[in-house]
């Protein structure tokens, strides 16, 4: 007891969970703060990519053709393929633009899940420690929601079709990588990639000017 008094006399001692809070900022400011940060950054980053074009005309998103298939669109369009090419990439971005809307309720209910305990675990951490929270609890109930959307969407292409039959058997030879043998695994990779992107983008936003958001809330969590 004696030798724990001497720790916090020196200041070695913080509060659970060893993060030290700005003055006049509560664990329960915390908590509601960083439940309002995850809550925009989620609602732009959706808005901003589930529309038309939302990956498609972003170079920063846009979904590529998988790794030897990029190498080899060159040779397909010399071979009079471009067109199919062009089409194939679009129906891959298309659908990444139709999955995301899923992602809305799921990544608002995890905002409004979070405790205080990981609130302030987080508050203080780095550029993007609310979307690498995100991340951590969403990405795989995503990957299974935006998988069947994706699959829909790129089915239609029989470009697509062929692509995975000749990357399965190229995948059995090490040719291609495991992550590269399915288009539609491809696209919701990329895609989940491309929705966490942005919500740290928004995160950024709101640590450099939090007086910007208009939000009393993130001011007084983020302005200290």
């Amino acid at each position: 007891m004696e030798r724990r008094r001497c720790l916090a006399s020196l200041g070695l001692l913080l509060p659970w969970p060893h993060v030290a809070l700005a003055a006049g900022l509560t664990e329960s400011d915390a908590a509601r703060g960083i439940r309002t940060a995850l809550e925009r950054g989620a609602l732009s980053a959706v808005a901003l990519l589930g529309r038309t074009d939302g990956f498609l005309a972003n170079p920063r998103v846009r979904i590529p053709l998988p790794g030897h298939l990029e190498d080899a669109a060159d040779l397909l369009r010399k071979f009079g393929q471009g067109r199919r090419v062009d089409e194939l990439v679009t129906s891959m971005n298309r659908a990444a633009e139709r999955a995301v809307p899923e992602a809305k309720s799921l990544l608002v209910q995890a905002a409004k899940g979070i405790s205080v305990d990981d609130a302030l675990r987080i508050v203080r951490g780095g550029d993007t420690s609310v979307t690498e929270y995100f991340a951590g609890k969403t990405r795989e109930p995503l990957g299974e929601r935006f998988l069947p959307i994706v699959t829909r969407a790129t089915e239609r292409v029989s470009l697509a079709q062929k692509y995975n039959a000749l990357a399965e058997r190229a995948s059995r030879f090490g040719l291609i990588k495991p992550e590269d043998a399915n288009l539609q695994q491809h696209v919701t990779v990329k895609a989940l990639d491309g929705l966490f992107l942005m919500i740290g983008d928004e995160e950024r936003k709101i640590r450099q000017d939090p007086l910007g958001t208009g939000s009393a809330i993130l001011r007084k969590v983020f302005g200290g």
